[in-house]
């Protein structure tokens, strides 16, 4: 995908006039930089001190060390599989290559790489997701908890084919911030779970190659941040590596000053990316986990370096911490909110390892947890390294929720929860955050409807972000979600696939969740300029059922209401009732859908042509699920409603 005057001039407009120096500067700089590569300072006597505390990797749980072990056995055999696409050439891996489109990227000078045209480039997804060197931290973790030094050996041949491939300010893995910041953190616990190692050393701090491309990583950082309508999820992967590299790698004349400035940033960013609730401001829930995921890996590197953080920086990521607690299904499954590209801040696990109850057992063990947090029953191997560095937190040093919160005012998210394990998100937030809004969806007023942790009334996901414009489009639309659309378009509009140019305005009318049998929710948006779309949501307990009403306020117009279906949901559409059936652990539960008698209902399932009828369950993947779509007119007289009545297992009414 290239992009077009037109996008830029659209771009342009949601900066402000601090943004577009900035942006100047940055572009005056990247030509000076063409003809100024200059080599790293000479470093001698350097030590990597910031080492796992004696005994910390015997605290692995066996289940937990199985599954690194198991994970890390197919990687030395090459096998790996990113975004949907499966991979069989790790064993020696070409850097620049995209196994999904066949191509390679262009060599040369980094900011003249064309890495938006999938046609020139191929998929950059695919390019960078490895070379941010995860796959490497799960080797060295394997060594760290085995002592196998093939794992060791493995992750040393990489890096050293890496940076040889990559030198300083060549090629399409220095374009990105986000992508430097990474792999710099992955990098610092290579290092930290490598250091039993004999060869360690001489891997790292004494080795020029390497010294060499931690400094340019950091002089790169340190010279073109994320800035303006840009400071999001960037702005924290940017700072969290920046940090740990230079408390972990204090080798260079310029540590200090880089490690102070990033610390600086990362507590003034954090903030600013977190409501006072504890939610991301994206209301993009998989960023929410990358975030938390960067402040705690940074968090321990400043307590294993020893460097003072600010009070606020902690405070931030408890108070993260506790929202995800909170925010979770009864399987722990948090809401499937925004943009979603699998992105993580540290991976240190094998397959199967649960990212979510991974984050919770994190922040039980620095924060303590609260007594209406989920079990957390599960294991991972993260956790214990995390806690081993991280200082543990007061616990009276701040007041926290006494129980569980169940509506965040400020991000417009509510869950209302049933008996039989119902959970209801309903949308009633902002459109996003900044002015591009980068990774919201058009989803105002939607809601999102699981039984025991099963997608009953689903959000689709995400899919993909480059070269598919079409669906791109498609998975982030209003009609891509569990809400309402008028005469065929979107509640906001959009300028580009990471920008919004007109936002729609989303307030909360009620919330009562006061337990007295009835839970509900109302709000309402202006997206659709001359009409007002309000939407009524009712959870009643001892029927175990679920009410949406939806009114329009103003002129006659099309109507499109749109349910999307989980992927584990069958449904028989009869006239205005389907019947839904899934399976949970072997047992058959349902529902009825009874859907509003003014719109005509049909099914669509897996349609291309345009799109409808699909759900991502991760970045790159897709398929096939029902989506009833219901079309007629509003006239502002009469609502529209829909109610939603669960079964209990085999079929019979729950109680």
């Amino acid at each position: 995908m290239t992009m077009s005057a037109g996008w830029y001039l659209r771009r342009l407009s949601r900066m402000g006039p601090r943004e577009v120096a900035g942006r100047a500067g940055d572009a005056v700089r990247r030509r000076r930089w063409r003809s100024a590569r200059p080599d790293s300072p000479s470093v001698t006597g350097a030590r990597f001190t910031a080492v796992l505390p004696a005994g910390t990797v015997a605290e692995v749980p066996p289940d937990a060390v199985k599954r690194l072990v198991a994970e890390a056995d197919q990687l030395m055999a090459g096998h790996a599989e990113f975004f949907g696409v499966v991979r069989d050439d790790l064993t020696d891996p070409d850097w620049s290559y995209d196994p999904k489109t066949g191509r390679r990227a262009p060599s040369g000078y980094a900011f003249d790489v064309p890495y938006r045209d999938e046609d020139v480039a191929g998929d950059i997804k695919q390019i960078w997701e490895p070379s941010r060197h995860q796959y490497l931290t799960v080797l060295a973790a394997a060594y760290a908890v085995t002592g196998d030094e093939r794992y060791a050996e493995r992750v040393a041949e990489h890096l050293r084919s890496w940076w040889k491939a990559n030198p300083p300010l060549s090629g399409v893995h220095w374009i990105s911030g986000i992508e430097l910041g990474i792999r710099l953190l992955s990098w610092v616990w290579i290092r930290r779970l490598l250091d039993g190692w004999p060869g360690a050393a001489e891997l790292f701090e004494d080795n020029p190659v390497a010294l060499n491309q931690i400094w340019h990583h950091q002089r790169w950082l340190a010279a073109f941040p994320s800035r303006g309508s840009s400071a999001n999820n960037h702005v924290i992967a940017e700072t969290a590596g920046q940090f740990a590299a230079a408390c972990a790698f204090n080798w260079f004349p310029s540590s200090a000053r880089w490690r102070s400035d990033a610390l600086r940033s990362l507590d003034r960013e954090l903030r600013a990316n977190t409501f006072d609730s504890g939610l991301n401001r994206e209301l993009a829930t998989e960023y929410h986990g990358l975030v938390l995921e960067l402040g705690l890996a940074a968090l321990a590197d400043a307590d294993a370096a020893g460097v003072p953080v600010p009070e606020s920086l902690r405070l931030v990521l408890l108070r993260m911490t506790d929202a995800l607690a909170a925010v979770v299904d009864n399987r722990l499954r948090p809401p499937r909110q925004g943009d979603a590209d699998d992105g993580h801040g540290l991976i240190l696990d094998g397959a199967g390892t649960d990212r979510w109850g991974s984050l919770l057992a994190t922040g039980d063990a620095v924060f303590g947890r609260l007594d209406w947090w989920p079990a957390v029953t599960g294991t991972d191997v993260r956790t214990p390294l995390l806690a081993a560095l991280i200082r543990p937190y007061a616990k009276d040093a701040t007041a926290r929720p006494a129980t569980r919160p169940d509506h965040f005012a400020d991000a417009g998210l509510t869950v209302l929860r049933g008996p039989g394990e119902i959970w209801c998100r309903c949308d009633g937030g902002p459109h996003g955050f900044l002015s591009i809004a980068a990774h919201a969806h058009a989803d105002a007023l939607s809601v999102e409807v699981r039984h025991d942790g099963i997608d009953v009334l689903a959000d689709p996901g995400t899919y993909c972000y480059h070269g598919q414009p079409e669906w791109r489009e498609y998975f982030r639309s209003t009609l891509g979600h569990n809400t309402l659309q008028l005469d065929g378009a979107d509640q906001s509009v959009s300028g580009g696939p990471f920008l919004w140019t007109r936002h729609a305005r989303t307030r909360v009318l009620d919330v009562d969740n006061s337990g007295a049998g009835v839970t509900r929710w109302a709000a309402e948006h202006d997206g659709y300029q001359g009409s007002v779309h309000r939407r009524r949501v009712e959870l009643t307990a001892a029927s175990q059922e679920l009410r949406i009403v939806d009114e329009v306020q103003g002129p006659r117009r099309d109507v499109q209401l749109a349910f999307h279906l989980g992927p584990a949901i069958a449904a028989d559409l009869v006239g205005h009732r389907a019947v839904l059936t899934w399976i949970r652990d072997g047992e058959g539960r349902s529902a009825v859908l009874d859907l509003p008698e003014q719109l005509s209902w049909r099914t669509h399932r897996g349609a291309s042509e345009p799109p409808l009828g699909w759900y991502s369950a991760g970045f790159g993947r897709k398929e096939p699920t029902t989506t009833l779509v219901g079309t007629g007119f509003a006239d502002g007289t009469d609502g529209f409603t829909t109610v939603l009545g669960f079964r209990g297992q085999g079929g019979a009414w729950g109680t």
